[in-house]
């Protein structure tokens, strides 16, 4: 089984560590040094995330093309902001100059209000209905040999096309925890993306995904796409020890920004994605292998916000983990994020590939085996 890692880009220095308020929103040179880390450290894919405050995905994707070989920019774009015809354009033409590193996340919109700030009053699921047709008008413009006409109800054109061609097809990646999300990722996504969750809930959501792929008359399903905070160190202990000191300075971080955690039903986030986060936290605050949801009690959930705590091998064969329920992307980014990512190319990346690489020779399939409990950061 092929396993590729995905990893977050940054445009200027600052993390929630070492949060840098004012200055210049996008430094080149920072972007430029941070592309080419994640290309050293051996990351695949780098994420390129799109927000109403945020730099323009497509753009920072060029800047990322231009400064690295090999990564591979997947460019955040919400359909309410991006025409499927233009984004369509936008995105060939990135594929193109990249010689085929384009790839796209649809993001549906799990906020009313941040949908509200560009102008996007729609429910969740008709976000979702939206997010479909998009796609679907995408995958034509780069495929149909002659113009075609379009009315559906959200998109309505009269003789596109041809559109501009990508140099190879260009995944396209669905994410979200909802029916909605498993209805739409299913029927016409390459990729789905989760959280990182326990490892039944995880499994639960594969098996939904495939569903409603076979559902939509799929003989093939999405690949899995799991994101983790890890906080890694040369032994366990040292890696709580870190855990710990990380936490407290990022619920430092966020009460200084006037944000506190999820209390008894007040500003409980919209989407289901981190209600179930906060629910698997709720459960208790470590499970399985090395999974911690405490960073997601204390940021509210707001976004992937679950850690992989351990060794640089504890963390490894958790990854694994989810490996062998089938996730063959894996998502890291960390909180101390330059050197987090530097750490990870050099001592766990290589653990999970070697591993990978030796069940491939050996013929030997590792399996997820169900672990001792936790107490205070130790095994018990």
């Amino acid at each position: 089984m092929t396993v590729e890692f995905i990893s977050a880009i940054n445009v200027r220095e600052g993390d929630e560590l070492n949060p840098q308020r004012g200055g210049r929103p996008l430094d080149p040179a920072y972007l430029k040094r941070y592309a080419r880390t994640l290309e050293d450290a051996g990351f695949d894919y780098t994420l390129v995330p799109y927000g109403s405050a945020s730099a323009d995905s497509f753009v920072v994707a060029t800047a990322v093309t231009a400064a690295t070989e090999r990564i591979k920019p997947i460019v955040a774009v919400r359909p309410n902001t991006a025409y499927p015809t233009v984004a369509a354009q936008q995105l060939a033409t990135l594929d193109q100059v990249s010689d085929g590193r384009a790839v796209v996340h649809i993001i549906s919109g799990g906020s009313d209000a941040e949908q509200a700030r560009h102008g996007d009053y729609l429910s969740k699921d008709e976000r979702y209905d939206r997010s479909e047709e998009w796609i679907r008008i995408v995958r034509r413009a780069w495929t149909e040999d002659a113009p075609f006409s379009h009315e559906g109800r959200y998109y309505r054109f009269d003789d596109f096309g041809p559109g501009f061609r990508p140099y190879s097809p260009i995944p396209i990646s669905v994410g979200g925890s909802s029916d909605a999300a498993y209805r739409v990722g299913g029927a016409v996504g390459d990729i789905f993306g989760l959280w990182g969750e326990p490892l039944a809930d995880t499994r639960d959501q594969i098996n939904r995904v495939a569903e409603a792929a076979r559902d939509a008359g799929r003989d093939d399903t999405p690949r899995t796409w799991v994101t983790f905070r890890p906080i890694v160190a040369e032994t366990d202990e040292l890696a709580w020890e870190k855990a710990h000191r990380h936490i407290a300075k990022v619920a430092e971080t966020y009460a200084n920004a006037g944000l506190v955690p999820f209390r008894a039903g007040k500003g409980a986030p919209q989407n289901v994605g981190s209600q179930r986060l906060l629910d698997a936290a709720a459960r208790g605050e470590i499970h399985d292998r090395a999974l911690w949801t405490k960073p997601a009690e204390v940021t509210n959930a707001g976004g992937a916000s679950t850690a992989l705590v351990g060794s640089y091998e504890t963390v490894a064969a958790a990854i694994l983990d989810y490996v062998d329920l089938g996730a063959d992307l894996i998502s890291i980014r960390g909180y101390d994020n330059l050197n987090d990512a530097i750490d990870y190319g050099r001592y766990v990346l290589p653990l999970v590939r070697q591993e990978l690489a030796h069940r491939e020779a050996t013929g030997i399939r590792g399996e997820v085996v169900p672990q001792p409990p936790i107490v205070e950061g130790v095994r018990a």
